[in-house]
């Protein structure tokens, strides 16, 4: 064993060491750099590793609630848990069987890791139904907010260089692209569906690149945050032709009432009260999508057989996303691409809090708590 030990050691001095922002999962506000051995790409079975400089990474609220010890777990044989689920880098080696991806490629790897599942078993790991998850810079697996990762090909989406600016946002993309192509592919069911008028409950980072995916797709958009505007989100909001509207002036109930129930409403607050409002927004054959977790312990009183009866009368539907696939991640290249072009300067605007190295990490956690007029902190690593 010492031997092992011996050689492990020789070798990580081979290839150096490198900085990580860490924290102590279960530990109350534990964050704190930390020095690992630079990953390398043998370190991934049949020569399919893919060494990445990390160039930036958002950080969001999930990255408070681990360094709140809400959740969160380090991977076997570790005390803590590199954070950070939101990377973007450039490829600096791969290895012999890598046909893909090149050194030099602009890259964003996805979050969830398979496990033992059917899913998992057909690639998508993000439905899995085993009780243990694997999750980059979540739950028993390292994230990017370090200076190198090394992962699978399989799990590192190419990103074109035309978005190297804007590439830190795909992976929040993704969540909002799963959820509406699952609406549209539960939706299905009624042959035809062509929904007309959607609702955006929450106008941070997610209902911001949802409220774009949906008028990318030629809905009609009404998002809903709790500011008056005019601020810097609502003002994001109506330069994609969408309407925005304060819940201090009008509530989602309100809005609907007056003009009509939403085709679809996809729901961004972090507050889960109102998802019981989000669902007497909704029109007959309408879907709810659900993009909150919420860790909390709230309760509320509602008109339960009101809302029930609409639900089974109206066709209506509720459904949940996290975690996305790859397959959601291409679908995010592809809508940043058209974005960029249809909308050009609108996703740099997003980027409202860059902080300059892993050592300024407390800049980070500071940023998150700022409130309005902040959209995306991440840090530029490189």
């Amino acid at each position: 064993m010492d031997g092992v030990r011996r050689l492990i050691s020789l070798a990580d001095r081979r290839r150096g060491f490198m900085k990580s922002v860490a924290v102590l999962p279960g530990v109350e506000n534990s964050v704190h750099l930390v020095e690992t051995p630079k990953p390398s790409v043998e370190e991934i079975d049949g020569g399919r590793g893919v060494l990445v400089k990390v160039l930036r990474v958002g950080v969001d609220g999930t990255d408070k609630e681990i360094n709140a010890a809400e959740y969160g777990a380090a991977p076997d044989g570790f005390q803590f848990l590199i954070i950070g689920h939101e990377g973007f880098g450039v490829v600096e080696e791969v290895g012999p069987a890598v046909r893909s991806l090149k050194k030099g490629d602009f890259v964003v790897a996805t979050v969830r890791r398979p496990g033992t599942s059917v899913y998992d078993l057909i690639g998508t790991n993000d439905m899995t139904t085993d009780d243990t998850y694997f999750e980059r810079g979540i739950n028993l697996r390292h994230g990017y907010l370090a200076e190198y990762y090394v992962d699978d090909e399989e799990f590192i989406v190419k990103v074109p260089e035309g978005l190297k600016e804007v590439g830190v946002l795909l992976e929040p993309t993704t969540v909002v692209e799963k959820g509406i192509a699952q609406a549209y592919e539960i939706q299905r069911r009624l042959r035809v569906w062509k929904p007309g008028k959607a609702a955006v409950l929450g106008a941070g980072t997610i209902g911001l690149l949802a409220t774009l995916v949906l008028r990318l797709k030629g809905l009609e958009v009404i998002t809903f945050g709790l500011e008056k505007g005019p601020y810097l989100n609502s003002e994001l909001i109506e330069a994609l032709g969408a309407t925005y509207e304060s819940t201090k002036e009008i509530s989602v109930v309100e809005a609907a009432e007056k003009l009509g129930g939403f085709d679809l409403v996809f729901e961004a607050t972090g507050f889960s009260p109102i998802v019981f409002d989000a669902m007497q927004a909704l029109a007959k054959n309408g879907v709810l999508v659900l993009s909150s977790v919420t860790g909390g312990d709230r309760t509320v009183e509602v008109p339960a057989d009101r809302i029930n009866l609409d639900f089974v009368l109206g066709n209506k539907v509720m459904v949940g996303t996290v975690n996305a696939n790859r397959e959601y991640f291409e679908m995010g290249v592809k809508d940043l691409s058209q974005a960029s072009l249809q909308f050009p300067g609108w996703l740099e605007r997003l980027l409202t809090h860059p902080v300059k190295g892993l050592e300024n990490y407390e800049e980070l956690f500071k940023n998150l708590t700022n409130g309005i007029d902040v959209v995306k902190v991440f840090c530029e690593v490189a």
